[in-house]
């Protein structure tokens, strides 16, 4: 059976982030995550037969979701790669960039891919399962103090350090090798109350680390934003404060670090105009018939002339 984009993902803010792009019918856009296809459906119905689409997803399962459109352009990679991958189809400016930055339902809900603590999968947790490093080498092979590093950057956990004590004491007994054994290595240092919210951040870090995302990320911004036309816009929806404080760098002040330069008049220097000072979320309706989307925030931003 195909996988529909519903199964697979339900698109969160589909109708606030596509709006937010502002769409001419004969533009060319992008969608950095396409998963079920769900957004990319969207922006398609807004194309005329001169507009075109171009979607990427470096998952080989997102592949069953792609649609039939001579519109669109489906680009298996890592979305870190925009820049090179535009240059190859011979893209010098694109009128708009979508980003949801959630894992989808789909990961999450595979029981063989790791991703959640819900089951007892191989420690994985690649986007890309064709190469690259999985969870269990980054928990069998990182020193302790790494480990401890990863998660306080990427899950804000404070006992940090005795995570990674206590991973490094239980592999030095046997090998880490699933999903049941990294939480029975550490789920006594998490306070019965705040387990299941504390695991999500220690199998966010982990993710992170895996796919190298917060890199990615910063290297997808920096292209989009040489590669918008003055009056283009980036709409990206965020799921965690990390890769949103990315995000709001970004569009207020043109880099991931927040550097604020100014003119000779003391005039913030911004690629950006922001659509949307306040960040847009979920409503009520939406939150009853997705509850994955309330920690989901848009924003967005114009490219201003040169």
């Amino acid at each position: 059976m195909v996988t529909t984009a519903k199964t697979y993902h339900i698109p969160v803010l589909m109708k606030d982030s596509v709006d937010g792009l502002n769409i001419g019918s004969a533009g060319i856009y992008v969608d950095v995550t396409f998963g079920g296809g769900g957004h990319s459906r969207e922006i398609l119905s807004r194309l005329d037969a001169d507009g075109h689409l171009y979607s990427f997803d470096q998952d080989a399962d997102a592949e069953k979701n792609i649609i039939n459109d001579n519109r669109l352009t489906f680009v298996r990679s890592n979305f870190r790669y925009l820049k090179n991958w535009m240059r190859y189809y011979g893209v010098d400016h694109i009128d708009g960039l979508l980003a949801d930055l959630g894992v989808s339902s789909h990961h999450f809900d595979d029981e063989s891919r790791g991703f959640s603590f819900r089951f007892d999968a191989p420690l994985d947790m690649r986007m890309n399962k064709r190469d690259g490093t999985t969870a269990a080498d980054v928990v069998n092979t990182y020193d302790e103090e790494r480990l401890a590093d990863i998660f306080y950057l990427y899950g804000e956990l404070k006992n940090s350090r005795k995570i990674a004590a206590a991973l490094v004491k239980a592999r030095a007994a046997h090998k880490i090798e699933t999903t049941q054994d990294f939480i029975g290595a550490v789920e006594s240092l998490f306070r019965r109350e705040r387990e299941k919210k504390d695991m999500a951040k220690l199998f966010q870090a982990l993710r992170i680390e895996v796919n190298n995302e917060m890199t990615a990320l910063k290297e997808m911004l920096r292209s989009a934003t040489e590669l918008l036309r003055p009056g283009g816009r980036l709409s990206v929806i965020t799921y965690h404060s990390l890769e949103d404080r990315i995000v709001k760098n970004v569009m207020k002040t043109g880099n991931a670090e927040g550097k604020m330069k100014q003119d000779f008049f003391g005039r913030i220097e911004t690629p950006f105009t922001l659509i949307n000072n306040k960040v847009i979320t979920p409503d009520d309706e939406e939150l009853a018939n997705n509850p994955r989307s309330r920690s989901a925030k848009l924003r967005i931003a114009e490219k201003k002339d040169d």
